[in-house]
C-alpha cells in the first residue's frame, strides 16, 4: 500500500487507504449473499439477504424521489430538537450539580436511573404520555441528558482553582471567567460529551421511531419494509440511516474542533 500511494495527491492516498476495509466487508456480504442464493430456494436472497448490487438499486430509487428527503429531513428535525434540548437541559444540570450540593443530591439520582433504563422502556412510556411524532425528540433529549450531564460534570470539577483564585484576584466578572478559564478546560470534555450525544440521539431516535411509527420518519420506513417483507429496500434504509449517522457525525467533530481552536486562540 505504501508502494501504490507513493508520490499520490493527498486525497487519493487517503481514498487508497480508506478503500480496503469497506472494499473487504462488501466481498465478505457478496459471498455470504451467494452462499445463501445457493442454499436457499425461491425467493432466498429476496427474503435474507440480498446482494449489494440490489440493496444500491434499491438506495439509488429511493434516492431520486422527494418522498426519501422528505423523511430524512423530518426524522433530522426530530432528532435534532431533542439533542439540542438535550446538550441545553443536561448543561444546565452539570452547573446546578456542581454549585449546590443539594441540587446534586436531587438531580444525580434521577439523571442515573435514565442513564441505566432501557431506552425501550422509557419510548413505551412517553408514548402513553405524549403523540408519537414526539417520542422521538423526548426521547433522544433524555437520552442525552445523562451523557453531557456527566461530561461537563467531571470538567467543571477538573478546572484549575488556582485559575479561578487568579480571576478572582484580577476581578475578572462571570462572562470573562466563564469565557477565559472555564470554555477553554472544558473544551476536551464539551467535544467528547457533544460528539457522543449526536450519535446516541441519532440512534435512540431511529429507535423510537421504529416503535411509534410517526409519520415520515426512517424508523417507519424500516418497520414498513420489514413487515411487508421488502429486504432490499429494509437494508437500503438502513444504510441510508448509517451513512447519514456517519456524515453527521463527521460534520459534527469537524465544527466543533474549529469552534474549540477558537477559544485556544
Amino acid at each position: 500500500m505504501i508502494i501504490f500511494t507513493m508520490g499520490c495527491p493527498d486525497p487519493l492516498k487517503k481514498l487508497l487507504y480508506a478503500l480496503p476495509a469497506p472494499a473487504f466487508w462488501l466481498g465478505v456480504w457478496q459471498l455470504c449473499a451467494f452462499w445463501v442464493d445457493r442454499r436457499v430456494e425461491g425467493r432466498g436472497n429476496e427474503l435474507l439477504l440480498p446482494y449489494p448490487a440490489s440493496v444500491l438499486r434499491a438506495l439509488a430509487d429511493l434516492a431520486a424521489t422527494g418522498e426519501f428527503w422528505g423523511t430524512v429531513l423530518a426524522s433530522l428535525g426530530r432528532i435534532a430538537l431533542g439533542l439540542g434540548v438535550g446538550i441545553c437541559l443536561g448543561a444546565l444540570f452539570a452547573v446546578l450539580t456542581c454549585a449546590c450540593p443539594w441540587a446534586n443530591r436531587l438531580l444525580s439520582p434521577a439523571i442515573r436511573v435514565v442513564r441505566a433504563a432501557p431506552v425501550a422502556s422509557f419510548i413505551l412510556l412517553v408514548l402513553l404520555w405524549t403523540g408519537r411524532n414526539r417520542v422521538p425528540a423526548v426521547i433522544a433529549a433524555l437520552m442525552v441528558i445523562p451523557v453531557v450531564w456527566d461530561s461537563l460534570s467531571r470538567g467543571i470539577q477538573a478546572v484549575d482553582r488556582r485559575l479561578l483564585e487568579l480571576g478572582q484576584v484580577y476581578r475578572f466578572s462571570w462572562s470573562k471567567i466563564v469565557n477565559l478559564i472555564y470554555l477553554p478546560s472544558l473544551r476536551p470534555y464539551i467535544l467528547s460529551a457533544l460528539t457522543t450525544a449526536a450519535g446516541l440521539a441519532w440512534k435512540s431516535g431511529v429507535a423510537a421511531e421504529v416503535l411509534c411509527l410517526p409519520q415520515p420518519s426512517l424508523g417507519g420506513q424500516i418497520y414498513y419494509t420489514k413487515y411487508y417483507l421488502e429486504i432490499p429496500q429494509l437494508f437500503a434504509w438502513t444504510a441510508a440511516t448509517v451513512a447519514l449517522s456517519m456524515v453527521l457525525e463527521r460534520l459534527l467533530r469537524g465544527g466543533l474542533a474549529k469552534w474549540g481552536r477558537g477559544w485556544a486562540a
